[in-house]
């Protein structure tokens, strides 16, 4: 399984030095993961040279590609969630490889190695709208200086720096398991660092100290979370091949 850190650095978007717009890796390397390599899975964090993912589904590949989670995705064949694969790719030249400048690389190594072919649509579902708390927001305007970096999704909370209230909504998707979706109207960049008990069953220090996520934006940011209908983009699986091709 993937381990959360590195699967949350990735889909959080950490901004990194800009790199040179590709179209296509320079070198890659698809294989079938061995039986004998079977076990936990291995990804690069953005602004390493290469992309390199050790012992991982179809699937995952696919929600790292085009900035989906695993519930927006439709029509996947069975074994794209229990395949497992190992993937070594360098872009030319030998500037970090930020998360932008990945999707589309590894959306391209994937029609072309796997022959995956995908259409994006929408329905409804149930989920929450982030709107105003009664009294107010109480959020915290980016520093002069601060740049867009360091969001980080963590156990027990969320951390964004010069980021809008669209980025923490969309952040919220994890820890409430549901689409969230802005609806607060608030313009600007902010800093977040919102602390809350980590939904879980293990033992932690912090539920004894720590609000529910529900009652910590209301007490911490002035948020709340309203359930209720919101439109989820998914990404549906036209087409996919098993076994990679064209190392």
């Amino acid at each position: 399984m993937p381990t959360p850190a590195a699967v949350c650095l990735l889909l959080a978007g950490i901004a990194l030095p800009a790199a040179r717009a590709q179209s296509a890796f320079e070198v890659a390397s698809v294989k079938q993961t061995p039986p004998s390599s079977l076990g936990f899975t291995k990804l690069s964090q953005p602004g390493e040279l290469r992309f390199t993912a050790t012992n991982v589904t179809l699937e995952l590949l696919t929600e790292l590609a085009f900035g989906v989670e695993d519930r927006q995705i439709q029509n996947a064949p069975g074994w794209m969630v229990t395949d497992h694969y190992d993937v070594v790719a360098k872009p030319e030249g030998d500037k970090p490889l930020t998360l932008a400048a990945m999707r589309p690389l590894l959306q391209r190594l994937l029609a072309e190695r796997f022959q995956l072919a995908t259409h994006r649509d929408t329905k409804e579902c149930s989920g929450f709208a982030l709107e105003i708390a009664r009294g107010g927001p109480k959020l915290t305007p980016a520093k002069a200086r601060a740049t867009p970096g360091q969001n980080l999704i963590l156990r027990g909370g969320i951390q964004g720096q010069n980021v809008p209230v669209s980025w923490l909504a969309s952040m919220l998707a994890r820890p409430t398991g549901h689409p969230v979706v802005d609806r607060t109207g608030i313009q600007g960049n902010y800093d977040f660092n919102l602390k809350f008990a980590p939904d879980t069953t293990e033992p932690s220090p912090d539920n004894s100290t720590l609000p529910s996520l529900f009652t910590a934006l209301k007490e911490q940011l002035g948020l709340q979370l309203k359930p209720q209908k919101v439109p989820l983009e998914i990404l549906v699986i036209d087409h996919a091949e098993k076994i990679p091709t064209g190392n």
